[in-house]
């Protein structure tokens, strides 16, 4: 066994123990409930795009499936040498807000084309409220430019259980709802997206990610 094959199985070992330890707290914390998790893909590259309502939805998309996920995290938690090597070492990369980040989106669709799923919040930062705001296109372009589905997540009770500019958390209960896979069009023979293509594929997501959060809202006792 090669030195990279070793240190790409040390990887997925220390991913699965935090995986484990991390999904451990969520259901003593939040008595997590995930709804539809057999429609996740079981092998290849997939985006998830949940909605995104607090600190906490990161860690809670990981327990959405045992198989690593890759997500990008604000650029600020690789500020210190210790927690960008901790948030590295667990499949996170930094993006930079406030402008579209080209090494963060060719970094998912990298991660994408090796096969692992990438968590992409299509709201962009942390919201509030019961309806979604206006989605960004990047999860719809980079599922599309990597030619893998989409899977609507929603997320209720989050909010409640660490609301934005809150420091604590508090235990309620928190369920996911998974919708089925949106399949993007695929990219013509010059490699280029039609605009109106990702428009119309994040239109659709739009769409089954609010039905996707109604329901999770309803069963967390929120809706």
């Amino acid at each position: 066994m090669g030195r990279g094959q070793m240190s790409h199985k040390v990887e997925l070992a220390w991913y699965a123990f935090a995986r484990g330890v991390v999904e451990i707290v969520c259901r003593l914390l939040w008595r997590v409930q995930v709804v539809g998790s057999e429609k996740l893909p079981a092998s290849g590259g997939y985006v998830i795009a949940p909605v995104h309502r607090s600190n906490v939805d990161t860690l809670l998309a990981g327990c959405l499936t045992h198989r690593r996920i890759r997500f990008m995290g604000k650029d600020s938690l690789w500020k210190y040498r210790w927690s960008g090597a901790l948030f590295s070492s667990l499949g996170a990369f930094p993006v930079h807000r406030g402008a579209p980040d080209r090494e963060a989106l060719r970094l998912s669709e990298d991660a994408l084309r090796s096969g692992e799923p990438v968590v992409l919040f299509p709201e962009g930062t942390r919201q509030s409220g019961l309806r979604l705001h206006p989605l960004f296109e990047g999860a719809a372009f980079v599922a599309a430019r990597a030619g893998v589905p989409v899977v609507p997540v929603g997320i209720g009770g989050s909010e409640w259980a660490m609301p934005k500019g809150s420091r604590m958390v508090r235990p309620v209960k928190v369920v996911m709802v998974v919708g089925d896979p949106i399949v993007p069009p695929p990219v013509g023979p010059s490699g280029r997206l039609a605009r109106r293509a990702v428009a119309e594929l994040t239109a659709q997501l739009a769409e089954r990610l609010q039905d996707c959060f109604d329901e999770a809202l309803i069963r967390a006792g929120r809706g």
